[in-house]
């Protein structure tokens, strides 16, 4: 059995421990709210870029966009897949990054001409490791999502996707769905099917048409270009989010553990202590009786 001082040692080790583990869930909870807030003031603007896009469409139902399936839907992609992989810088939160990459590795499997385009520091070791091309990665941090970095991903991936040499764009990050639930989310970023900017049922129909200049067309990709870097900044904001969240839930469960483990040790050093306590008794107690006896002899004699 250990010893005292080696178990209050180790109550030392686990208390520190608690500490950083307690820390870590605070600092995480600051930025998941602060993520929130960011995404909270930037998602009105995005919301009345969908609206125009549905009024476009509601204007002129025929009209024709690279970004989007035909009306009929019988455009057929067979060229090569694109693939945005957001993951985090590290680890300590769950399994956070381990679904995304499960995602990511499903679609590759189907698709090993993927082209991999990868934000996070553990995706970039992930992919490597496994001897997966990445086509390009991007070196800053996943741990402070701008709108700037979003149109910079976004310029990149249209570029290629208006060049042709991507038939198929899909972006894989963490949905953080309602209150502290999360779920790794593997959505088709282009193309976009027309439904799903069909108008709501309680919407007004466009009785005046529209002047649009130069072509309705030009104006719609132009919106889809801004629409796009939003959708991209939501994903990079929602999977920030998740991982805070899963850090949060990783770190409570740490220090849940860790409280468990002090009790178990605190008992374990009373136990010890009071039988070194019930020891010394026992010889001092030996002791005096030898010293007793010895004296009840000497008297004898």
């Amino acid at each position: 059995m250990a010893s005292t001082k080696e178990i209050k040692n180790r109550i030392c080790s686990v208390k520190n421990t608690q500490k950083i583990t307690n820390a870590m869930y605070l600092i995480a909870s600051t930025k998941m709210r602060k993520a929130k807030e960011d995404l909270t003031r930037t998602r009105p603007y995005f919301c009345a870029l969908q609206g125009e896009i549905k009024r476009i469409f509601r204007t002129a139902g025929d009209v024709e966009s690279k970004y989007f399936y035909p009306a009929d839907g019988t455009k057929i992609l067979d060229g090569t897949y694109g693939c945005l992989v957001i993951t985090a810088d590290k680890g300590l939160a769950g399994a956070y990054n381990h679904n995304v990459l499960v995602e990511a590795q499903k679609l590759y499997n189907d698709h090993p001409d993927m082209k991999l385009f990868v934000v996070g520091e553990y995706g970039r070791q992930f992919f490597s490791k496994h001897h997966i091309p990445i086509e390009k990665s991007f070196l800053y941090t996943a741990q402070n999502p701008t709108m700037q970095r979003a149109r910079e991903i976004a310029e990149i991936l249209l570029r290629l996707f208006d060049s042709r040499k991507l038939e198929k764009i899909f972006i894989i990050y963490t949905d953080l769905e309602s209150g502290m639930k999360a779920e790794a989310k593997s959505a088709r970023l282009l193309p976009f099917h027309r439904k799903q900017f069909s108008s709501s049922v309680g919407e007004r129909a466009v009785l005046t048409p529209f002047d649009f200049q130069p072509s309705i067309q030009s104006v719609l990709d132009n919106v889809m270009h801004s629409y796009i870097s939003g959708y991209i900044y939501s994903a990079l904001i929602d999977s920030f989010c998740s991982e805070q969240t899963a850090r949060m839930t990783a770190m409570d469960s740490a220090n849940q553990n860790a409280q468990k483990i002090l009790d178990e040790l605190s008992v374990q050093y009373h136990l010890v202590r009071q039988a070194a306590i019930t020891q010394e008794i026992t010889e001092v107690s030996s002791g005096a009786k030898a010293q007793k006896k010895k004296k009840i002899k000497e008297v004898e004699l």
